[in-house]
C-alpha cells in the first residue's frame, strides 16, 4: 500500500466528501432546513465562538459521539473546523461510517467570522463544573449547553416540607442556579419523619433558613432566595413573576388555589403534587403561551373548580403520611421541572400520575381541559386572585404553608 502525503490524502478527501462555502451553509440555516452542523474544534476554540445552534463534538470523539446526536445516516450534516481542514478528513470519516450526506465546510469557523456573519459565544462551565456535573453534560439531552440552561434556571418552591425536601435537593444537585423557597413555618420535631431539609438541630428555626443552608451544602453554585413570609394574594403575583417555574409542595388548599390562579395569570408552569397516607400524585400545569402561539393544558381548577367545604377533606396532620411517599413524588416533581427547563421529554400536561405505595401501583391518569373552569374556561369568573381566608376551620393567613397537609 503506497504511503499518501499531507497534500494526497487531502485531495483523497476532496473527491470524496462535498464540500459547502460558508454563504450555502447559512442558505441553510435561514431556509431553516433539517440540517446538523457539528463544530469539531476543540474546547478553547469553541469557546471563543461557534455558528449558531452548532453541535459540539471534538474530534477526538468525533466518531464515538456523532450518533448520539444524529443518529439517522442519511440526515445532512455540515462539519466545521476552523479552516476547514480536519472538519474534511472527519466527514470522509462519517461517510466510512455510512453518512451519505455529509460535507464539511470551507474556510471553517474562520471564513465564517471574517464574511461577518453572526455567531455565538457561550457561557462555559468552569473547571469544577465540569466536573461536577459531568454525568449530566454526557447526555445527549442535556449536555453543557443543556447544564447552562439549568444553572440559568430560577424555580420556586411553595413550602420546604415533605415535598419540597426532596424536589429542592436534586434541584440543587442538579444545578438549578435559583431556587426560591416560600414558606413561614418552623421545624417541628415531627417534620423529620420525611421533611429531609432539617435535622434535629434545625428545630425551632425558620424552615426557609435550615433549608438554605441545606442546599448551599449541596451545590454552593445555588443561589437560595427565602421568602419567610404567608403567600397571600398581596404578594403572591410580585413573588412569583420572578420566577420561571413554581413547584407546589404545599396540600394547603388556600394556598394551592392561589398559586394555581397565580401560575395561570402569569403563564408560569406549575409543577404540581399532593400526597395523603400512602397514596401520591403529580401533574404540570401549563398556562396558554399566546406570545408562541401555544395552548396550555388544563389547570387546577379543571379538575377541582371550588375548595371543598370546610372538614370535608383531612389532613395529612389527622390521617397521616407515609414519610417515604414525599420523596417520591416530590423526586418526580424535580424530573418534571428539569424536563421543562431543558425542553425534553414528555410532560405531564394533561395528564394525572397517581402513585399507591400499598401495592406500589402507578397510573396515569388524561385530564382535559374544562370549557366551563371558572378560571381558564371559555366564560372565566376568577379574574383575580382570592384569598380563602376561612378553609377547613383554619384562618389561611395563619397557618404554614406545610402546617396544614404536607
Amino acid at each position: 500500500m503506497t504511503a499518501l502525503n499531507r497534500d494526497q490524502l487531502l485531495d483523497r478527501a476532496r473527491r470524496e466528501v462535498p464540500e459547502l462555502t460558508v454563504h450555502q451553509v447559512k442558505q441553510q440555516i435561514d431556509a431553516r432546513q433539517p440540517v446538523t452542523i457539528v463544530d469539531i474544534r476543540e474546547r478553547d476554540e469553541f469557546v471563543q465562538g461557534h455558528l449558531p445552534d452548532a453541535i459540539f463534538i471534538p474530534r477526538g470523539y468525533l466518531e464515538l459521539q456523532i450518533e448520539q446526536h444524529q443518529p439517522d445516516r442519511n440526515a445532512p450534516v455540515v462539519v466545521y473546523c476552523a479552516g476547514g481542514v480536519r472538519s474534511l478528513l472527519a466527514a470522509r470519516n462519517l461517510k466510512e461510517m455510512g453518512y451519505t450526506r455529509v460535507t464539511s465546510m470551507i474556510g471553517g469557523f474562520n471564513g465564517w467570522k471574517n464574511v461577518g456573519f453572526r455567531f455565538t459565544v457561550p457561557r462555559i462551565l468552569s473547571d469544577d463544573q465540569r466536573l461536577r456535573y459531568s454525568r449530566h453534560t454526557l447526555l445527549k439531552e442535556v449536555g453543557e449547553a443543556g447544564q447552562i440552561k439549568l444553572l440559568e434556571a430560577k424555580v420556586l418552591l411553595i413550602g420546604a416540607g415533605g415535598l419540597g425536601s426532596p424536589a429542592a435537593m436534586y434541584l440543587a444537585a442538579a444545578g438549578v442556579g435559583t431556587l426560591g423557597i416560600v414558606d413561614f413555618d418552623v421545624v417541628d420535631v415531627s417534620n423529620l419523619q420525611r421533611q429531609l431539609l432539617h435535622g434535629n438541630k434545625d428545630v425551632g428555626r425558620p424552615k426557609v433558613e435550615s433549608a438554605a443552608d441545606r442546599i448551599r451544602d449541596i451545590n454552593p453554585d445555588v443561589k437560595v432566595v427565602p421568602h419567610n413570609a404567608p403567600l397571600t394574594s398581596d404578594n403572591a403575583l410580585e413573588i412569583l413573576r420572578q420566577y420561571d417555574i413554581v413547584l407546589n409542595g404545599s396540600d394547603n388548599f388556600p394556598t394551592r388555589y392561589l398559586v394555581n390562579d397565580a401560575c395561570h395569570m402569569l403563564g408560569k408552569p406549575l409543577v404540581d403534587g399532593s400526597i395523603f397516607m400512602f397514596e401520591g400524585q403529580a401533574t404540570v400545569y401549563l398556562p396558554d403561551s399566546p406570545e408562541h402561539g401555544l395552548r396550555g393544558g388544563p389547570c387546577y381548577r379543571c379538575l377541582y373548580p371550588e375548595p371543598p367545604a370546610p372538614g370535608e377533606v383531612p389532613s395529612c396532620a389527622e390521617a397521616g403520611v407515609l414519610g417515604v411517599l414525599p420523596g417520591i413524588v416530590g423526586s418526580i416533581q424535580a424530573i418534571e421541572a428539569i424536563k421543562l427547563i431543558l425542553g425534553v421529554g414528555e410532560s405531564l400536561v394533561g395528564q394525572l400520575l397517581m402513585v399507591d405505595t400499598l401495592d406500589m401501583s402507578f397510573r396515569t391518569l388524561k385530564v382535559q381541559r374544562s370549557p366551563d373552569c371558572p378560571l381558564c374556561g371559555e366564560h372565566a369568573t376568577v379574574t383575580q386572585l382570592i384569598d380563602y381566608e376561612q378553609f377547613c376551620g383554619f384562618p389561611a393567613r395563619e397557618q404554614s404553608i406545610e402546617q396544614v397537609a404536607v
